[in-house]
This record gives structure tokens, sequence and C-alpha cells, in this order.
């Protein structure tokens, strides 16, 4: 099975969540979905259309019997709190809170009586979205493909693609709630492995830009960028710096491996909005995936 097909039936499960409470309603004024994402527009076309797909099979069709008043973050991670309290204020019946466990947490911040169905990557009992796996408690269900607790694994498969390359890039987000977990997992990984990291922080479009200098700066031969919304909306800039440079990189999704990259690097006037630049295909070779949770890019 493709990851996918993995992420379809993912969002798939979590429209069903998210059109339950709505059900009661259905004889009632049109009901309204609250959707809360840390991510953006452009990067999450296939989990949007899986969203709707699932309220479709729930029989639930946008515009017709049920509103959806969409929030994008685009990574900004600090406007998700202002986002949540506005879908309150709307009086939405649920609220769907997608793209990294921030989402979800503003939203159950927000409101104790909205119902909330959430998806997430990190553990939903240590980020208080749940009481337990077994009893949810609140106002809030979901699910959760635990990708953020993959770096260790990820990077091992980074060296089984990329035998040669001594020095590691690691790119994170210092803002991410798993980024400690996620640093203190590659760091003991990386003695057994024979490999040495170099660390670039980035939470802001100045600091990717630093990242990226530091990273050529310290020589680094390969590339693990953590499992990070913020690094999905721009997955576009991190893989054309991968492919200028001839860098393999793995990632948590197989979207940034089918990405095609740009001759010239784009710098986003903001996350959804590139300047236009010249497109190239990106090599067959750069389309590498051999794991229904990592994909790479190789050379």
């Amino acid at each position: 099975m493709t990851s996918d097909l993995r992420r379809r039936e993912f969002i798939t499960l979590l429209s069903g969540a998210a059109a339950w409470p709505l059900a009661a309603r259905a004889q009632q004024p049109m009901p309204v979905i609250g959707f809360l994402s840390g991510r953006s527009p452009g990067d999450s076309a296939d989990p949007l259309a899986g969203f709707r797909r699932g309220l479709k099979e729930g029989g639930f069709v946008e515009g017709q019997n049920v509103i959806i008043e969409f929030r994008w973050a685009n990574g900004e991670y600090d406007r998700l709190p202002q986002m949540a309290a506005e879908l309150v204020r709307r009086q939405v019946n649920v609220i769907a809170a997608v793209g990294g466990e921030l989402s979800g947490v503003a939203a159950k911040r927000a409101t104790n009586i909205i119902p909330i169905a959430f998806a997430t990557g990190s553990d939903p009992i240590k980020g208080g979205l749940v009481e337990s796996f077994n009893r949810p408690g609140g106002n809030a269900t979901g699910v959760t493909t635990l990708t953020n607790f993959m770096e260790a694994k990820r990077l091992g498969l980074l060296r089984e693609l990329a035998p040669k390359a001594e020095v590691i890039g690691v790119l994170v987000n210092p803002n991410f709630p798993t980024s400690v977990i996620q640093l203190r997992d590659i760091e003991a990984a990386a003695p057994a492995l024979g490999r040495r990291l170099v660390i670039a922080k980035a939470s802001t479009d100045a600091e990717l830009e630093d990242a990226f200098g530091r990273l050529l700066r310290e020589r680094a031969e390969a590339l693990l960028v953590g499992a990070d919304p913020y690094f999905d909306v721009r997955r576009n800039r991190i893989v054309a710096f991968a492919a200028e440079h001839r860098l393999p990189a793995i990632y948590q999704f197989r979207d940034f491996a089918a990405t095609e990259w740009t001759s010239q690097r784009p710098i986003a006037k903001s996350a959804s909005t590139p300047r236009s630049c010249s497109k190239v295909p990106i090599p067959p070779s750069y389309r590498c995936n051999r794991s229904t949770s990592s994909s790479w890019s190789s050379t």
C-alpha cells in the first residue's frame, strides 16, 4: 500500500469523525464545519480532496448541505489561536483541526464545547488533546500517524541511501512542539551510524535561508528534514535547495520527492505565492520512494 493511499484513508477517516456531530443537525439550518490547518491550501490539495470525499460518503456536500469555513496558518503557528477563536465566534458545529498538533491544541484551548476532530503526527496524549487512546474524554477525538517520532528511522534510511555521506544536515523548527524529541532521537542515533550532524534551525522564511547557508558552510553531504507542517508548506524551496546542491534528502511525506524543483530557487513573497521561476522537471533519480512513511530525493 502506498503512502498516498494511507494518507487518503487517513483524511477520509478524519472527515468521518468530523461528520458525526453534523448528523443530529441535518434538519436544522445548514451546519458549518470549521477547518483549521497549520499548513497552506497549496500543499494540502490531496488531503483536502480526501476530506471532501469523506464528507460526501457521510452524506454531506460542501455548498449543498454543509458549509466549510477555512483557516490556514501557512506554517505560522502563532496565528492558530486567533483563527480558532474566530471559528468559535462563528459558532461552527465542529472543528477539523489538521496540519500539525498545534491546530488541535489551539482549537481545544478555544472551546471545551464544540466537538473537535484532529489529525496529528505527534502523541495526542502528551500534547494534551486527549486523556487516553481508549477514552479520549473531553470534546476532542482524532487520528495520529506518529510520524514525528520516526526521525531516527529516517536517519538510518538516509545512511543507506547515501552511504558515503559523512556529514548529515538536519533541518528542524525550534517552534514546533516535538522538535526537542526529534533532535534528541536524531542525536542519539547518529553516533551508532558514525555520522556527524549539522543542526540547522528555522521557523521563519529568513531563518530558512540562513539555515541553507549554514548547511553549505558546514559542508553537509545529505539532508534530513524534520517532520513539521512548516516545512511541508515550504517544500518547493527545500526540494529546490537540495536538488541545486545535489544533496540526497529524506522527508516525512513522498510529496517532497514528487515535487518539481526549479533551476532558480524561488524566494517566496508568502508561503503560498512564490515568485515565478524557470521550472525544470525533477530527474527520475529524485523520485525514489522506499517506505510508506518516508520518501527521499537522491542524486
